[in-house]
């Protein structure tokens, strides 16, 4: 996978509060932020609101280090939160997570549906069903992917892929399948309502029969 860079600009913010946060993005369009974890003290800033928009029209911004600029240091990170308004373009609030290559973090991650298109069980008229999205992985921050693979190349009509049939890239796990029996269906191919598969058309192929003649 080639990785994207994604770097911002950040100053301090040397006011805090509901009010001085709404003078930020209203008069200045700028989004208050906060950035936490490491050694160092959780520190208020702000970002170009413009420039945010844009990183997130990015898919992999979610699931990617990210660089900030604050006073010309540089500090690796994690979007952790994101508040946006409920009915405008605009963001409202982030938190940042500081990490090193080594640091062990936990992350949901986008997935890829890959060869829909030439789906065994979609060719036979089934319906794909999505049941997950994205994934919570664990791994050290220079391991993070920015998405996982789900190939439905061989996908059945009326059969699933499960979580443990992710293929993950070395030293990423998946915490939901550490501790537990649970494997749930990621996406599935089902026979839509009004259309019989064949293995129930073969059943009731054997079941029924002429009347018996009296």
């Amino acid at each position: 996978m080639t990785k994207a860079i994604f770097e911002l600009d950040a100053t301090k913010r040397q006011e805090d509060g509901t009010g001085a946060s709404r003078r930020l993005r209203r008069i200045e369009n700028r989004v208050p932020a906060i950035i936490y974890g490491g050694k160092e003290a959780p520190r208020n800033i702000s970002l170009c609101h413009l420039k945010v928009l844009q990183a997130l029209s990015h898919e992999s911004f979610y699931s990617h280090i990210l660089t900030l600029n604050i006073e010309d240091k540089k500090q690796k990170v994690v979007l952790k939160d994101l508040q946006r308004h409920p009915y405008k373009k605009s963001i409202l609030h982030m938190d940042f997570q500081r990490v090193s290559d080594s640091d062990k973090i936990t992350m949901n991650i986008p997935l890829h549906f890959i060869n829909e298109d030439s789906c065994p069980g979609a060719k036979l008229g089934g319906l794909i069903n999505h049941q997950f999205i994205d994934v919570e992985v664990k791994c050290t921050a220079s391991n993070l992917p920015e998405y996982l693979e789900v190939d439905l190349g061989n996908l059945e009509l009326d059969h699933s892929i499960h979580l443990s049939d992710i293929k993950l890239p070395k030293g990423v796990e998946i915490p939901a399948l550490a501790h537990t029996d649970h494997n749930p269906s990621i996406v599935s191919v089902s026979t839509p309502k009004g259309i019989k598969s064949d293995d129930n058309e073969t059943s009731e192929a054997g079941a029924s029969g002429e009347p018996t003649a009296e």
